[in-house]
């Protein structure tokens, strides 16, 4: 995989987490520059989709089996979509909490991707 990439979502992962979490803190819904946010951390994960895709085609393979980490590769993009629209559904604090929980679990399905890909 292209780890360069796996942690630059990790990252943003966990940056989004923080800034939803002190959102939560404030007792503040998400707002649109927390959905702006998901959608650059979307963008990545699917970045990321894309080129483990793309490596698997090419012949090369993952250390621990080629459908569990396109598996993982497709949680890894849902993650955070996911957690989006449900917090449209939730306008309150909770609504917060659950994206910072959702991009939580993006970045340690990125751990996960890691260990999968490498061995």
């Amino acid at each position: 995989m292209f780890d360069a990439l796996t942690v630059a979502v990790a990252v943003t992962a966990l940056a989004l987490a923080a800034w939803c979490g002190f959102a939560a803190y404030r007792d503040q819904p998400t707002k649109d520059w927390h959905f702006i946010g998901m959608a650059v951390v979307s963008v990545l994960a699917f970045a990321q989709l894309v080129v483990g895709v793309v490596r698997l085609t090419r012949g090369e393979k993952a250390d621990e089996g080629s459908v569990i980490f396109v598996s993982y590769l497709i949680g890894s993009f849902a993650a955070v979509p996911a957690a989006g629209f449900l917090s449209l559904t939730e306008r309150t604090r909770w609504g917060s909490v659950t994206v910072a929980a959702g991009a939580v679990v993006l970045a340690v399905l990125e751990v996960r991707l890691y260990d999968i890909w490498k061995g």
